[in-house]
């Protein structure tokens, strides 16, 4: 079978990637090759995985027609130099490196590469983050679209300019972050109430799921629903006031704001 997809770099993110893929089924697990640092890492994935595993990067590139790199910014150069002279005439190479952008790319690999930035969040190890796709001038339609489902695999994903990914990283990149802190406060303040802390946690988790969930599948505006629940004189709507008052909207857009300013000081 022809090899379709080679992952190099068998990190958290990357080990997510593969599983997700070959976990939909959208590709099978002996038309893909994932690359690690060590035999004895690359013999544990090909066990857990149930595809080829390597610890050469060059044998797991050659003659991939989608080679996924998911190692950490700065080895981006030396990952290049190793596979730029194998890669296959129509290959497409997918970064998932931060701020390496696809200039940079281009510079490593040629400008004749196909290739893709891609910014992927940490709900995607549990079959649900949210990726941001941009394509270099090289990729056909038809390119973007297979990387885009293969993205699709663990979460969802949308092809957005290359200038937006500062706004990617602020928003979905580092967001969980953000997130994360809200629910703590929520659940410290059932804590404060007398909620024991595994039910504060649950009570807080849950209530962040199912209100995105119900965002996503109805279409319904975040506003309409928080005016939903804000009945007149009621509890809700006092503890917006409060919010407001203390200036959660303003602290977020701020925080996110301070997040793609560092990406772009980065890159």
């Amino acid at each position: 079978m022809h090899k379709e997809l080679a992952l190099i770099g068998c990190g958290a993110m990357g080990t997510a990637i593969v599983s997700g893929i070959l976990g939909a089924g959208l590709l099978p697990p002996e038309a893909v090759t994932v690359s690690t640092h060590s035999p004895v890492s690359a013999a544990r994935l090909a066990d857990e995985l149930g595809c080829p595993a390597t610890a050469d990067n060059t044998e797991a590139a050659r003659g991939a027609k989608i080679v996924f790199l998911a190692v950490k910014p700065p080895l981006i150069p030396e990952v290049a130099a190793e596979i730029a002279p194998v890669l296959a005439p129509d290959a497409v190479v997918v970064s998932v490196a931060a701020g390496v952008t696809l200039e940079r790319l281009e510079e490593l690999l040629g400008s004749e590469c196909k290739i893709a930035r891609v910014m992927p969040n940490l709900p995607a190890m549990v079959g649900a983050g949210m990726s941001a796709l941009s394509p270099n001038r090289q990729m056909d339609t038809e390119e973007v679209d297979r990387v885009k489902r293969l993205l699709e695999g663990f979460g969802k994903a949308e092809v957005v300019p290359e200038g937006q990914m500062d706004a990617v990283v602020a928003v979905s990149g580092s967001g969980p972050a953000y997130v994360c802190l809200f629910i703590e406060a929520l659940a410290d303040a059932g804590v404060a109430e007398g909620m024991p802390r595994g039910s504060a946690y649950t009570f807080a988790e849950q209530t962040v799921l199912g209100t995105a969930a119900y965002l996503m599948e109805t279409g319904v505006h975040p506003a309409v629903l928080k005016d939903r629940v804000c009945s007149p004189s009621g509890t809700t709507i006092a503890a917006v006031a409060a919010l407001e008052e203390r200036g959660l909207r303003s602290a977020v857009i701020e925080a996110a704001r301070a997040c793609a300013r560092r990406n772009r000081e980065l890159g």
